[in-house]
């Protein structure tokens, strides 16, 4: 159990089943947290929790399916946690998904209504639902995963990037409460955004043993950037976007 900033913290993981998440769940049970993750998938949310128990034995981590598409579902999370543990420290989104397109005129607009679903609505409820209990926190943080692709779209991927840049203005936007709520002290709770240009683990590299993943971040190193959120004061991350890759 480490002894830094998130010793006893109570963080929920949403999207924890996926191999993001996955690390995340190791690294913050690793740092000492309460992890509480959640995924629509429950058997590979079960065996990402299981693993976090066995790599770090006394650690507190659960699990359980929740409906991020369902905004009261998403709140009944909130409240479940902050009941069971007594806080809510922080909320690490790692709800993903991808679609792109030849070229820009090919670009199907059932992906956009597919991706607005996992990039944009989930980010809005999981906000909605945790921001109070966030900034009731003395270290609470947001932690958003974003692309750079949202800073500079190409024509393939207009939909993927749109969504992006719209879960990026929420998370700013919810940045900004924490900001008015601090008032002259500054804020106590933050909201950041973690800008990649793609993610990689060793089941993709072990399926395409050739290719280089140039400018990709591993998911242990994602997983390493999301702890370190809480080592910085909170007004120093809020409202930031911190590059994990080189900016475009």
């Amino acid at each position: 159990m480490g002894n830094g900033a998130l010793e006893g913290a109570v963080i929920a993981v949403a999207g924890a089943g996926g191999p993001a998440g996955r690390a995340a769940l190791l690294r913050l049970a690793e740092a000492g947290a309460v992890v509480v993750g959640s995924d629509n998938d429950p058997e590979r949310l079960a065996s990402a929790v299981d693993a976090a128990r066995y790599a770090h034995g006394g650690a507190t981590v659960t699990g359980e399916t929740v409906d991020l598409l369902d905004l009261e579902s998403t709140r009944d999370w909130a409240a479940r946690t902050e009941k069971e543990f007594g806080r809510v420290d922080g909320l690490v989104h790692l709800v993903g998904g991808w679609r792109g397109s030849e070229t820009f005129t090919k670009t199907s607009l059932d992906d956009w209504d597919f991706l607005e679903l996992l990039l944009v609505r989930t980010v809005q409820h999981t906000t909605l639902a945790f921001h109070e209990a966030l900034q009731r926190s003395d270290r609470g943080r947001y932690v958003l995963i974003s692309a750079a692709g949202a800073t500079r779209p190409t024509a393939g991927n207009a939909a993927y990037a749109a969504g992006k840049a719209a879960a990026e203005a929420w998370t700013l936007a919810m940045a900004d409460y924490f900001r008015k709520a601090g008032g002259e002290r500054g804020p106590t709770s933050a909201a950041a955004i973690l800008v990649v240009k793609a993610l990689v683990h060793d089941a993709m590299r072990a399926d395409r043993p050739n290719a280089k993943f140039a400018g990709f971040t591993d998911v242990t190193d994602l997983a390493e950037a999301i702890v370190g959120v809480w080592d910085e004061p909170a007004a120093e991350v809020n409202g930031k976007r911190l590059w994990l890759t080189e900016k475009p």
